[in-house]
């Protein structure tokens, strides 16, 4: 039976089955007594167990086979969920999701398991013990299971013969580290120093995307010894261990022997998992047709011309009033609208893509740490550019782990403190303008001011003159200087300041930035704020003067004609009541400089757009309202990087440019 067809079905249904795994999981540790989530949880181990025997991968069904005899006794209460039984069970899931990605990587489900199957044998016969993870023979099973091409074969056996040696290098990276591909990097930059990278598996392509576990293996050619190799790699930080051997001409040889039966099988003969794993080469575990990015850009900078000359027609067919030309621009507006619609859809991914894996990783870092953290999630349902989703996990894991680790306390200085004893993480997601915020706060210790000034101070980062005088937002700042950190002990997990500044950066090269507040003894709260990436967007035309801006829809409450006499002071401020609730104004024209062209006559009214960041509000003053239009957004260019509160600029239909306003800027 031909079983490539339905691979991407198993492997799209098996992520399926492990995250509701890693849900219901969670909820069973929050309440062991529940039959009903044992059900759901044996019920999800049974389909993948045979799901995968009848795809022939052998190691996944046996260890969701041990999962599933476990989870038997638990639901017919012969068993009781300890401590223990949880985090087995969560390692067993851990290594069911290295084998999914290897084998959508086009790889097999050869993983070493005796470990974690001994251990939940042990549980289920009571025999406890803890069983080593790892073998020499299960090592030995992932080196078989490496095959080469008609090329790399041809290179290494030339290579053996020029007397290079050909090493097979396995790198384990720790669990903790954050940015797993920046020391895969590292560690083929310091081995091209000491000879020839012939191959990589998972691919580069796919270490780059950090698409792999927390091991890789390294095919080196080389004429360098074993030590010098190990050497050059233990160097590289967080790499937790590595194993080397040496292929020879025998196991070459053994190599290409054991790949030329699967040419002349038949259908039907020989090892069914054998057959899939030469076939299906790399596969994709969604049904969606992958587009590369940069068509989806074309396509998108050649709608937003056709929307800037539909601007043009519409303000044409004002002027001339021909019906039939009316009655085609309007009809040409709504499919271009439509079209609009599902371009825009296209790249748009909901968030909770990346925050559904950070439940797992707090419950595992609490426990690591010995503390009680509950985490709530927000706006997960927020939708934003794809491209930016696949880049923003790692800054949100760095900040999440120094929340639990140095931002919130120990149980014993919660209740000392007079604070709950399970500390709070929240993690909230909303958009604001053609902006996204993503917030990460904690209820815990809060940063310590003069700390934080102490450290930079050693660092040489400020003088002693200058310290005394920044602000707290200054010295927050401080944390994302390279290299500062207010840790008292390095972590493996955290440090308050270390890699921040790597945040910062990866965020930047987003569009984005990143803000945090603290209050000591309160708590901490990092704000990122990151654009849609939207290249059109639905705006309100304001006129200032004699110039026009564009404000965008996404960010306005309503638009609202006040008469001066209702205008306040507060605090030095202009204030508006907006249904009970005070709101600043903000004067446009002085904000933008805008010169005045005109005589302009004392008015006894203002025009007033109310926008909104968060739970912010401010009004803002306009001498009056065009309409709502669809723009186009464009860039200011690599020249006008720092202007205030202005987002871009668009051109409207009868080629002038008008300027779009940040409002979040405008918001304090």
């Amino acid at each position: 039976m031909e079983l490539n067809q339905y691979l991407e079905i198993f492997l799209e249904e098996s992520k399926e089955h492990l995250q509701m795994l890693n849900e219901k999981l969670l909820l069973l540790e929050k309440n062991s007594s529940s039959i009903e989530v044992v059900n759901e949880i044996f019920r999800s181990a049974h389909t993948l167990k045979g799901m995968a025997a009848t795809m022939g991968y052998e190691n996944m069904a046996t260890l969701t086979h041990e999962m599933e005899n476990l989870l038997d006794l638990v639901r017919n209460k012969k068993k009781q969920v300890d401590d223990q039984m949880m985090d087995t069970i969560f390692k067993a899931v851990d290594l069911l999701e290295q084998m999914v990605i290897s084998i959508s990587n086009g790889q097999n489900d050869q993983f070493a398991i005796s470990g974690v199957v001994d251990l939940l044998q042990a549980i289920s016969s009571d025999k406890r013990s803890t069983p080593k993870l790892s073998s020499t023979a299960d090592s030995q099973a992932n080196i078989e299971h490496l095959s080469f091409d008609e090329y790399e074969r041809t290179v290494l056996k030339q290579s053996l013969e020029s007397g290079f040696t050909i090493y097979q290098i396995e790198v384990q990276i720790s669990e903790e580290t954050v940015l797993k591909s920046a020391r895969a990097y590292m560690v083929f930059h310091g081995l091209e120093d000491l000879g020839e990278v012939l191959k990589a598996v998972p691919s580069v392509e796919e270490l780059e995307n950090e698409d792999f576990g927390n091991n890789f293996t390294i095919v080196l050619i080389s004429k360098q010894d074993e030590s010098a190799i190990r050497k050059k790699i233990l160097n590289v930080s967080e790499i937790s261990g590595v194993q080397l051997s040496i292929i020879t001409d025998e196991q070459l040889q053994s190599t290409v022997e054991r790949l030329k039966p699967a040419d002349d099988h038949s259908e039907g003969n020989g090892p069914v998992e054998a057959k899939i794993n030469l076939q299906q080469g790399k596969v994709h575990a969604t049904k969606m047709i992958r587009v590369d990015i940069e068509r989806l850009d074309e396509l998108m900078n050649l709608f937003s011309e056709l929307v800037i000359d539909r601007g043009r027609l519409e303000q044409l067919a004002q002027e001339i009033k021909h019906p039939g030309l009316t009655d085609t621009v309007e009809h040409m507006g709504r499919i271009s609208s439509s079209l609009q619609n599902n371009i825009l859809n296209l790249r748009m991914v909901p968030i909770e893509t990346v925050f559904n894996r950070f439940p797992r990783m707090i419950r595992d870092l609490a426990k690591e740490l010995n503390k009680e953290i509950i985490i709530n999630i927000t706006g997960a349902d927020t939708e934003l550019d794809r491209t930016v989703i696949d880049e923003i996990g790692d800054p949100l894991v760095h900040l999440l782990r120094n929340a639990v680790d140095h931002g919130q306390e120990t149980t014993e200085e919660r209740l000392k403190n007079n604070k709950t004893r399970a500390g709070v993480i929240s993690l909230k997601a909303y958009h604001s303008g053609n902006f996204v915020f993503i917030e990460i706060s904690d209820d815990g210790k809060g940063i310590n001011r003069e700390k934080v000034l102490k450290k930079a101070l050693e660092k040489g980062l400020i003088t002693t003159e200058t310290a005394h005088s920044l602000t707290d937002k200054q010295v927050y700042d401080l944390l994302f200087a390279s290299g500062l950190s207010t840790a008292d002990q390095v972590s493996d997990i955290s440090g308050r300041g270390v890699g921040l500044d790597v945040v910062k950066a990866k965020i930047e090269s987003l569009g984005g930035f990143v803000t945090v507040d603290s209050e000591l003894g309160k708590g901490t709260k990092f704000t990122i704020q990151l654009p849609l990436t939207l290249s059109i967007i639905s705006s309100m035309l304001v006129r200032i003067q004699d110039e026009k801006f564009a404000i965008p829809l996404s960010s306005i409450i309503e638009t609202a004609i006040y008469r001066k006499k209702e205008v306040m002071n507060a605090h030095n401020q202009e204030v508006i009541d907006f249904r009970g609730r005070i709101v600043p104004l903000v004067q446009l024209h002085k904000i933008f400089d805008v010169p005045s062209t005109s005589e302009q006559k004392a008015e006894e009214e203002i025009s007033v757009v109310l926008v909104r960041k968060g739970e912010k509000m401010a009004g803002l003053i306009v001498d009056s309202f065009i309409g709502q239009q669809e723009i186009v957004l464009k860039a200011l260019g690599s020249y006008l990087t720092q202007v205030f509160a202005i987002s871009g600029a668009t051109i409207l239909g009868d080629g002038q440019v008008a300027l779009i306003i940040d409002t979040n800027a405008l918001i304090k």
